[in-house]
């Protein structure tokens, strides 16, 4: 008997036959129906029972062996056979279900580890996010106030055996924790409060991140460091001076956010899904945030031929002002769901091997002929960081606001000293 996962559907060429053992996790059969993969399961028939089976990507048999097949064109799961959590997209299977090498793989102690700092709402989000996806063998939680970080990795530890994760999360109030670490995000700082802007917040967080970095440089050495802690541009260029870490080894967290933000304000308008708007966020995590519209699609489809100029223009406003809108409408503390979700997919994407194009806060070199500063550019990250900086054609209006955001963020590191 085996599970029948995404990947499987996936991996298949229009045409899946499975054996009648198998279990399809409802995941796996609404991924089918979006792909338009056919799905036959073998039936109990002893002819079927000896033939064998088609694995993912192989051209179906000219003569099938006789098979019965299901009641749908999808096929049934036996009732009771998997979690309801598998409804979820993304969810772990099971440890139950997973086959041996997987387990195995899951549960090894020379696995990635990876540190979270701060355990408020972002970094404790972030630090839960980390371990479900069971690519490290722990997870650190660190943060000043004692017992606070300790408390929630135990009660986060608690939740394992209902999500279906592995990794072992720990809390500490000391930096030490830090060692071993091959990743850490950075998201200690004092939060936005209402009138607050983020410029307002540099003296205090400076402060914050300055003693972390000493920390990150003598307990993490070799490690990647994703900042989040605001203001991010100042933030990510104060972490890499004090840590004296090599520029594609400290990464400012906004760019997948803000993408993310403009993609789901888009997807209100009602011409696509959230995953299917492809845009991208660059400049700066606020006012001179600059998004090319020349650039972004929604089912592959221009968006300024599905949305009115001056309607696009209030989206993306609304979007710059997010972060703001969110701590208005809380009164009291900021975003934390899409903020920890952002930081988390970065470290994942990078343990895993490399991102997708994503935006990040870098160091520009001079790549888009703008200002040598910590700035949001397109890039792609592998295991050690950025592994380069993507060159995306820009209408000479966006080249010339990127400029512009360039000199303002410039300006304002030269200000933090």
């Amino acid at each position: 008997m085996s599970v029948i996962s995404v990947a499987d559907v996936e991996g298949a060429n229009g045409f899946l036959v499975i054996a009648a053992r198998d279990i399809l996790t409802p995941l796996a059969a609404d991924r089918a129906k979006e792909l338009n993969i056919r799905i036959e399961r073998t039936g109990p028939t002893k002819e079927a029972a000896a033939a064998p089976p088609v694995r993912p990507g192989a051209q179906p048999p000219a003569k099938p062996a006789p098979m019965a097949k299901s009641s749908t064109s999808i096929g049934w799961v036996q009732p009771g056979a998997l979690s309801g959590a598998l409804y979820r997209r993304g969810a772990p299977v099971p440890t139950q279900m997973r086959v041996r090498g997987e387990l195995d793989a899951a549960t090894r102690e020379d696995r990635t580890r990876v540190a979270v700092i701060g355990a408020g709402h972002v970094g404790a989000m972030t630090a839960l996010r980390l371990a479900e996806t069971s690519l490290f063998s722990r997870v650190a939680l660190i943060d000043i106030i004692p017992g606070l970080a300790a408390g929630l990795a135990l009660d986060m530890w608690h939740s394992a055996p209902l999500r279906g994760f592995m990794t072992r999360i720990e809390g500490s109030a000391d930096l030490s924790a830090l060692d071993g670490a091959s990743y850490v995000v950075m998201t200690a700082g004092r939060p936005r409060q209402p009138g607050m802007s983020r410029t307002d917040l540099t003296g205090v967080n400076a402060e914050i991140v300055g003693g972390v970095a000493d920390g990150i440089r003598r307990y993490a050495p070799k490690s990647v460091v994703v900042v989040v802690t605001n203001p991010l541009e100042e933030m990510t260029h104060l972490m890499a001076r004090r840590t004296g870490f090599a520029s594609n080894r400290v990464i400012g967290m906004a760019g997948v956010l803000d993408s993310a933000r403009f993609c789901s304000l888009i997807a209100l308008e009602g011409v696509a899904r959230p995953q299917d708007v492809d845009a991208i966020a660059l400049g700066s995590h606020g006012a001179e945030m600059v998004i090319p519209l020349s650039l972004a699609k929604a089912n592959g489809r221009p968006i300024e031929e599905l949305i009115p100029r001056d309607r696009l223009a209030t989206i993306v406003e609304r979007a710059r002002d997010s972060g703001a809108e969110v701590v208005k409408l809380l009164q009291k503390g900021s975003a934390y769901f899409s903020p920890a979700e952002s930081a988390a997919s970065m470290v994942a994407a990078m343990v895993r091997g490399g991102s997708d194009l994503i935006a990040a806060c870098v160091q520009s070199g001079g790549a888009y002929s703008v200002e040598d500063t910590r700035i949001g550019l397109p890039v792609r990250l592998d295991a050690d960081g950025v592994k380069e900086i993507v060159k995306l054609p820009l209408r000479p209006e966006e080249q010339a606001a990127l400029a512009e955001a360039a000199r303002s963020i410039a300006k304002r590191i030269s200000e933090l000293g």
